[in-house]
């Protein structure tokens, strides 16, 4: 699947033919070459597609569960023969290495996997008899036609997050992923048409926030699913509620990795490298603040330190460790946190402006970098870089290392190290964070369990994929039905009654 000079929106099953409006540029990050033109959709072409999605919902909510089961399956086979394929594409529009564009897609397809049981995940209640000849039993309905907006940091395995399950249940699906790599979400609603799924069940539109608001404010839209900083989460959770919508929002993070006196301090600094720049940072999961509880610092930043010299920054198709940021502007913006940390007094270890990279071109590259001695007022710790950036906080003690992390107003991923076990206990207990890591650096939850934060990391009241995510999908109807008897008959006006 080769990157195409324009890329345009998916409407009723086939690239859209209209005129392009509005463009954007795609780049390949690592060499900064622009390689083509993304179409912006306005409000207009939303609003079609939204309307074509709503036709289609209509029958295919009628589906049978075994026939939405058979197109799940055929996309799942699709998917897995083709990963590589959709990696590719990652690698060219975000620039993470192909390896970890590779993991991102298998992630996405273990929800997929996970949404082939939805015939069980959907199966209602049913109690007999609740009261004399009165039975009463619940269903899950399908809401209408449900948006999507994904970030560009997961081209591909965010969308799968929701998309899978949102079809599974029996809704229409409008997809925005983000304009800066929207190759991958285009192949996967292709796969999605080759498997079976009926034209405009899933629609895909290109956009900035022109559609994202025409989304947010259209009445036939239910509910939007969302993932992305967290000013941004805020404004759609609330734009999105007040007008009427189901929302779940994820937002930012400002993740810590807690490394007590105990830990294997070699097993620390591989977690921490590994999960401090692995896709250059550009995940909401990321360990950028390690705390470690002294007297191990020195000897923990020391590994650290080692282990960051031996990366190799470049093209993420050259077989390096770690590759560009996705814009230059973004680069440049992670960047320049460096001057500020030095500024506020932090100790710029590893700069990762120094060295070459390993690739052709002008590409958007900053190397793995890395402060010691970060206080909790600096800026690179208070603010969400998303980038290549590790800070250490010294602390002398685990409940100071605690106090930190709950005091931060985010709480999307945490981490301890340690092999003290009731520590490692206490700690899952006490932490104020939605997905917690016990020797675990990045605890991203398998698919039938649900992912999301708190505090500033979520907005609204349902996590991604799992139970919740079918739950997200659909309302609950309770029928209670009593049938004629030709023994029962009468007039009772008093308030029913079990019994």
């Amino acid at each position: 699947m080769s990157v195409p000079t324009r890329i345009t929106h998916f409407i009723d099953g086939r690239p859209w033919d209209g005129p392009a409006g509005r463009t954007s540029p795609v780049h390949n990050p690592a060499t900064g070459e622009r390689t083509a033109t993304v179409d912006l959709a306005s409000a207009e072409l939303v609003a079609t597609a939204v309307a074509s999605a709503e036709a289609a919902w209509r029958e295919w909510r009628a589906q049978s569960l075994a026939k939405r089961v058979r197109v799940l399956f055929t996309f799942r086979e699709l998917l897995n023969a083709r990963k590589g394929e959709i990696a590719s594409l990652i690698t060219a529009e975000h620039g993470k290495v192909l390896s970890d564009a590779l993991g991102e897609v298998t992630r996405g397809l273990e929800v997929a996997e996970f949404a082939c049981g939805i015939p069980h995940l959907l199966k209602g209640d049913y109690s007999e008899n609740a009261s004399t000849r009165l039975d009463v039993h619940s269903v899950r309905q399908s809401l209408g036609v449900v948006a999507v907006i994904s970030p560009f940091n997961f081209p591909a395995m965010v969308p799968m997050w929701f998309v899978p399950i949102a079809l599974a249940c029996g809704n229409a699906v409008v997809l925005k992923p983000s304009e800066k790599d929207p190759s991958a979400a285009l192949a996967l609603a292709a796969l999605w048409k080759e498997a079976g799924l009926p034209d405009g069940v899933l629609q895909v539109v290109n956009g900035d926030k022109e559609a994202v608001d025409a989304l947010l404010h259209h009445d036939d839209v239910k509910a939007v699913s969302f993932v992305g900083s967290t000013p941004i989460a805020k404004y759609v959770y609330e734009t999105a509620t007040a007008h009427g919508k189901r929302v779940q929002a994820l937002g930012g993070a400002k993740n810590h990795m807690l490394v007590l006196p105990d830990a294997d301090l070699d097993l620390a600094a591989d977690a921490a490298v590994n999960a401090g720049f692995g896709s250059a940072g550009e995940r909401c999961m990321a360990i950028s603040v390690l705390v470690a509880v002294e007297p191990v610092a020195d000897a923990l930043v020391a590994r650290i330190v080692e282990r960051m010299r031996r990366l190799r920054t470049g093209d993420g198709t050259r077989g390096c460790d770690m590759g560009p940021l996705v814009t230059r502007e973004h680069r440049d913006k992670v960047a320049s946190y460096l001057d500020a940390g030095v500024r506020a007094g932090a100790t710029l270890l590893v700069d990762g402006r120094d060295g070459a990279f390993d690739a052709e071109g002008d590409g958007f590259f900053l190397a793995p970098t890395l402060f010691d001695h970060v206080g909790a007022e600096m800026p690179v710790y208070t603010d969400e870089i998303f980038g290549p950036v590790l800070s250490v906080v010294r602390v002398p003690s685990y409940d100071e290392g605690l106090a930190l992390i709950n005091a931060n107003p985010y709480g999307n991923g945490t981490a301890i190290y340690t092999n003290d076990g009731g520590a490692a206990r206490r700690f899952q207990n006490e932490v104020e964070v939605g997905m917690v890591g016990i020797n675990v650096p990045i605890p991203v939850p398998v698919s039938y369990f649900s992912f999301g934060g708190w505090k500033n990391s979520l907005f609204g009241d349902t996590h991604a994929h799992g139970s919740e995510g079918v739950h997200f999908f659909t309302r609950g109807k309770v029928v209670t039905s009593r049938w004629a008897d030709p023994s029962h008959g009468g007039l009772d006006l008093g308030f029913p009654q079990n019994g």
